[in-house]
């Protein structure tokens, strides 16, 4: 089969690329408004982009083509908190991707703690085992979405996610997003050794 974006739709492109690219980490962002109303919700379009700075970027789509809460937060306060979703926090996570009116709190409806962050004023995820806490670093305008890009001020980890100081991914268990109403949970991981390739002059990298 031969797939041309061209001769698809929105919607047909858009189940086509979220069914191929899996599974994606989830980024369960959390924000504050100008009045201190606090809002989270998920997001799958999500990654890191580099760690000198540390940076990760969230692209954020419109809804019936207005702002979403998150987005027109994060430019009112210019930062915000990407909340890991584990295993079990999930069906919470799931509760609050609902289009939901600004005036409904996402962390009451899912019953959510919202906790106090070290660095930024949106508040983080209590449950979340790992909480990045971000100031926004720039935005870029890509079709009908904005690219949000956070840099890192921030990180709060859970004690029960860490083995010998580092986080483990056997006890972390983070859910990924699939096509239509997907998800995975880590549990099982594949060890491979990367190559060990010598360079011309010497040492690899």
């Amino acid at each position: 089969m031969r797939v041309e974006p061209e001769a698809l739709s929105p919607a047909a492109m858009y189940r086509f690329m979220i069914g191929v690219i899996v599974p994606r980490p989830i980024a369960f962002v959390s924000t504050v408004d100008a009045r201190g109303r606090f809002n989270v919700a998920p997001f799958s379009y999500f990654n890191a982009i580099t760690n000198r700075p540390p940076l990760i970027g969230i692209s954020i789509g419109t809804r019936d083509g207005a702002l979403k809460d998150t987005l027109r937060n994060i430019r009112t306060t210019r930062d915000f908190v990407v909340n890991v979703v584990d295993e079990a926090l999930l069906a919470r996570a799931v509760q609050a991707s609902g289009d939901w009116p600004a005036d409904v709190s996402e962390f009451e409806l899912a019953g959510l703690t919202a906790a106090p962050s070290d660095r930024v004023r949106a508040p983080r995820v209590a449950e979340s085992p790992v909480s990045l806490e971000c100031r926004l670093e720039r935005e870029i305008a890509l079709g009908e979405a904005t690219f949000v890009v956070g840099g890192i001020a921030c990180a709060q980890v859970a004690e029960r996610v860490l083995t010998d100081g580092r986080v483990d991914i056997t006890k972390l268990r983070p859910a990924g997003r699939l096509g239509g109403e997907g998800y995975s949970i880590v549990r099982d991981v594949v060890q491979l050794a990367r190559p060990q390739v010598a360079r011309a002059g010497g040492g690899g990298d």
